[in-house]
C-alpha cells in the first residue's frame, strides 16, 4: 500500500488520521507516517465542536466518539477547602445554528485518534509508527520522500502529493522553507497532565481560582478513571515528574499532594499564536498545527485541523479520482487560511480570559462562533451566488448547508424527514432542488429535491450544488450555471 500510495501523510494525529480516513473512502490510496514509535496517548485536545462532530458523522466515526465521551461536566469552583458554586463554562447558544450535535462533546485525544485510525484501518488505508520524513523534493508530477526508521534503514517513496500534518514543529514545513508569523503578544506558560486523583466527585469539573501561581483545574476524562490537570505553570524550569504535579496539586488546592495516586502523561507548553504564510507549495500542503498554532482558549485546536483535512480530503479526491484541475487544490489555501486567522484570533483573546466565572459575560459573546457552525466560505473563488439580490436572510454560496429536518419530494407518506445534513452525507456532491424542478446531473452527482418546510425558508427558492464537506459551492434560479461548475469540481464528462 505505502509504496503505491496517492497522497503520503506526514504524522498521525488528528488532522493526518482524519484527511487519510476521508481519502480512504474516496478510493484514494493515503498512507501516514509518524516519527512517535506508538500512538499518542495523552488527553490534550479533548473538545469536539458541534461542527466537528458533524464533519465525523460523516466520516463515520462519531457514533463511537459519542460512546466514547460525555457531555462536558458543570464547573466546581472550590475556595478555602469549600465548594463556591456550580456553573458551565460550556453553554448551547440558542443563536448558534441548529445541528444535531448542539454541545461539545468531551473525548480524551488518544481515544478519538483510536476511533479515527481503526476508521483508517477498516477502510484500507495504512499507518507507520516509528517512521521519521527527512528529506523531500518535488517535481511537476510527483513529491519525492526520504523516510527514515530508528534503525537507521530509509527508503523513498514517490507519490503525486504530500501532506504535512506533523504539528507545531512540522518537519514538513521548515523542510519547505514556509515561515510561520507570530500574531498577538505573549501568552502565560502552562502545564497539562493525566493523573489518577483521590477526593474528587467525577460528575464536576474542578476549579481552584484563587491558588498561589494561578488557576488550578481538574476534568474527569470519560471512559477512564482519570483527570486531565491544567495549570498554570510557575516555574517554567522545573521537571515534571510526579512529586512536581502532587506539589502543585497541595499548592493550589486543598488536596493534599498524597492524593495524587498516579501521573500517566505530562506536557509542559508555552502557547504561541502563528499562522504559515502559506498553506501549499506545489504538490505539499501543511494542516493542522503545522499550518496554525494557537493557544487551547476555546477548545478549538483540534477541530480546526479536523476542518482543514476535511476541506483538503474531498478536493484531493477530485483531482486524483475525477481528473478536476489541480487549481481545485488552490482553494485549500484560499479558504482555511483566513478561517484559520479567525480561530487564532479568538482562541488568544480567550485563552488570556482564562476558565473562570468572572469571564463568563465574555465568553458569552462568542459562544457561537466557538461551535464553528457559523464558518463559512463566502469569499472563495469555489464559491458562486448566482441568485440576483437573494434575501440577506437566507444563506449564502458557501455556507454550510442548514441541517434542518428535511422531507424529500419522493418520500412516503409516513416519512416524518431526517436532517438535511444527516441526508447529504458521503464522499459526492449533491444537487439540491428546493421548490423547483431538478434538472439531469452527472452521474457522480446525487438529486435531492424538497418542498417547502424549514429548510426551504432558510435556503430559498432555486438549485444548490451542496459540496461534499457540506457547504454550498453554487446557488442559483439557472441551470445553465451548473456545467461551468461541474468543469472546475471535476464533475463533468
Amino acid at each position: 500500500m505505502a509504496d503505491s500510495a496517492d497522497v503520503l501523510i506526514v504524522g498521525a494525529g488528528p488532522t493526518g488520521l482524519t484527511l487519510a480516513a476521508d481519502l480512504a473512502r474516496r478510493g484514494v490510496r493515503a498512507h501516514v507516517v509518524e516519527a512517535a514509535e506508538r500512538q499518542f496517548t495523552g488527553s490534550r485536545g479533548k473538545s469536539l465542536q458541534p461542527r466537528t462532530q458533524e464533519v465525523l458523522d460523516d466520516i463515520g466515526v462519531m457514533d463511537a466518539l459519542r460512546d466514547a465521551g460525555s457531555p462536558f461536566p458543570p464547573m466546581q469552583t472550590w475556595r478555602n477547602g469549600l465548594r463556591d458554586g456550580e456553573w458551565r463554562l460550556v453553554e448551547r447558544d440558542p443563536r448558534a445554528p441548529v445541528s444535531r450535535y448542539p454541545v461539545p462533546w468531551l473525548v480524551p485525544q488518544w481515544r478519538t485518534q483510536e476511533i479515527l485510525q481503526d476508521r483508517l484501518l477498516a477502510s484500507g488505508g495504512t499507518v507507520e509508527y516509528g517512521t521519521r520524513l527527512t528529506s523531500l523534493s518535488q517535481s511537476d508530477r510527483q513529491v519525492r520522500a526520504e523516510l527514515t526508521r530508528p534503525d537507521g534503514s530509509g527508503r523513498t517513496l514517490s507519490v503525486p502529493y504530500l501532506v504535512g500534518a506533523d504539528g507545531g514543529h512540522s518537519t514538513v514545513r521548515e523542510t519547505l522553507g514556509i515561515r510561520m508569523k507570530d500574531e498577538g503578544g505573549a501568552l502565560h506558560a502552562a502545564v497539562v497532565a493525566d493523573i489518577r486523583i483521590d477526593g474528587l466527585d467525577r460528575d464536576h469539573w474542578h476549579i481552584w481560582p484563587d491558588g498561589p501561581g494561578g488557576e488550578l483545574l481538574l476534568c474527569p476524562l470519560p471512559g477512564t478513571d482519570m483527570f486531565q490537570l491544567n495549570a498554570r505553570a510557575d516555574d517554567e524550569d522545573a521537571e515534571l515528574t510526579p512529586q512536581r504535579i502532587g506539589d502543585l496539586i497541595a499548592t493550589r488546592t486543598h488536596l493534599p499532594a498524597t492524593a495524587v495516586t498516579d501521573v500517566q502523561w505530562t506536557s509542559y507548553y508555552r502557547p504561541r499564536t502563528a499562522l504559515a504564510e502559506r498553506f501549499r507549495d506545489g504538490r505539499v500542503f501543511i494542516a493542522g498545527d503545522a499550518a496554525h498554532v494557537h493557544p487551547p482558549g476555546g477548545g478549538q485546536g483540534l477541530n480546526i485541523g479536523v476542518h482543514d483535512a476535511y476541506n483538503l480530503g474531498w478536493k484531493l479526491g477530485q483531482v486524483l479520482r475525477h481528473h478536476a484541475p489541480d487549481s481545485l487544490l488552490d482553494s485549500y489555501e484560499a479558504e482555511r487560511r483566513p478561517a484559520a486567522q479567525d480561530v487564532l484570533d479568538l482562541s488568544s483573546r480567550l485563552y488570556r480570559l482564562g476558565r473562570n466565572p468572572a469571564g463568563s459575560r465574555e465568553r458569552a459573546r462568542h459562544r457561537a462562533r466557538l461551535t464553528l457552525l457559523p464558518a463559512h466560505y463566502r469569499n472563495s473563488p469555489l464559491s458562486t451566488e448566482a441568485r440576483d439580490q437573494p434575501p440577506a436572510t437566507v444563506c449564502q454560496a458557501g455556507d454550510r448547508a442548514p441541517d434542518l429536518t428535511c422531507t424529500p419530494a419522493d418520500a412516503s407518506a409516513h416519512d416524518t424527514g431526517r436532517p438535511l445534513l444527516e441526508l447529504l452525507n458521503g464522499p459526492h456532491f449533491t444537487l439540491l432542488a428546493v421548490d423547483t424542478a431538478p434538472p439531469p446531473v452527472p452521474p457522480a452527482v446525487r438529486t435531492l429535491a424538497i418542498s417547502g418546510g424549514a429548510p426551504a425558508q432558510a435556503l430559498g427558492t432555486g438549485l444548490f450544488l451542496i459540496r461534499p464537506d457540506g457547504h454550498i459551492g453554487l446557488a442559483t434560479q439557472n441551470p445553465a450555471h451548473l456545467d461551468h461548475y461541474y468543469a472546475k469540481v471535476g464533475l463533468s464528462g
